[in-house]
């Protein structure tokens, strides 16, 4: 086994926003990190909530960026969509298409017929992100559901992370349609749920995936459900502050502030570190609170807290003593 963390796994599954790239642009070090796992012949898969791309898009996408990237490498929450819808609903069936039109095309290449009123009779409603998402189709959507449509949403991402900060993910749209119907959705696809990584294992032939991500809410919870180990990169939704009250479904096996730490030592991500000393921080314990003293690597900060506040403190309870520990926990929020 090697000595650093990707090197104990066989396959790498990327998340794509906030981890690979942010909308339109790569992340610092997405490249040159996907090129060292392929030099050292790990396999490497991109799985994505995103639904506005189809997979040989995001792959044309993702090489105009400068990172590698082939369609069949490529899993998205529309395909896996559509390809549930088809498993679900007799060949020519019309569904409801809310989202961009990859979806659509996703549907129209499952066997479906893509529809967008209520006059067409449609049969589900599949949900997912398009920037073009509006009242008109959202309307009809609500209608449909009301009316006995089963109602699919490729995901519930709250938010889509940018350089401008996180901008409304589908989440937030289908949040609309759950206000306007007072119900959740009958099927949700993409991550937290597991299917991605599985679907992305079984085709790798994987005994042991990692899965890389930036949101705690559906990248390492949909790990956590898979049963498959995960890296929390901090380069995109959740930080610092989330992770320190991360529930145990939403913990992550490591955390590093971007792609470049899964050439480390596996033990210098790892999450939580014990023992209340590393890298020059020290956290003492005292009873429903904690002190941070000392100075050196954030992240490794970062992990020392997180044995206390997952044991029980609160992260509001955790104090300073020392400047850069007090700068530190200034800058997450704390």
């Amino acid at each position: 086994m090697s000595d650093h963390l990707a090197g104990g796994y066989d396959l790498v599954i990327f998340d794509l926003d906030g981890v690979v790239l942010l909308i339109d642009k790569p992340i610092p070090g997405a490249a040159e990190a996907v090129e060292r796992l392929r030099a050292g012949s790990t396999p490497i898969a991109y799985a994505t909530n995103n639904a506005s791309r189809r997979a040989g898009e995001v792959a044309e996408l993702l090489n105009g960026m400068g990172v590698s990237a082939e369609p069949a490498e490529v899993l998205t929450s529309a395909g896996a969509a559509a390809a549930l819808l088809a498993e679900c609903l007799p060949a020519g069936a019309k569904v409801l298409v809310v989202g961009a039109e990859a979806l659509r095309d996703e549907v129209r290449d499952a066997g479906l017929v893509p529809v967008s009123e209520l006059a067409d009779e449609p049969v589900a409603v599949v949900q997912g992100y398009g920037p073009e998402v509006g009242w008109k189709i959202l309307a009809e959507a609500a209608l449909a559901v009301r009316a006995g449509a089963t109602w699919f949403a490729t995901n519930t991402d709250r938010t889509l992370p940018s350089p401008r900060g996180p901008l409304p993910g589908n989440g937030s749209l289908v949040a609309v349609l759950r206000t306007a119907l007072d119900r959740d959705p009958d099927v949700v696809v993409g991550k937290p749920q597991p299917g991605l990584f599985r679907t992305a294992a079984a085709l790798s032939g994987a005994q042991r995936p990692l899965a890389v991500g930036d949101r705690l809410d559906t990248d390492i919870q949909g790990a956590v459900t898979a049963g498959v180990d995960s890296l929390l990169v901090l380069t995109g939704v959740s930080g610092p502050a989330d992770l320190l009250a991360a529930p145990e479904d939403r913990r992550p096996t490591f955390v590093t502030a971007d792609l470049s730490g899964l050439f480390g030592p596996a033990d210098d991500a790892r999450v939580p570190v014990s023992g209340g000393e590393a890298g020059g921080w020290r956290v003492a314990r005292d009873g429903d609170r904690a002190v941070l003293s000392g100075s050196g690597d954030p992240v490794t900060a970062l992990r020392l807290l997180c044995a206390v506040t997952w044991d029980g403190v609160a992260p509001s309870a955790i104090t300073a003593h020392s400047p850069e520990a007090g700068e530190l926990l200034r800058s997450w929020g704390l």
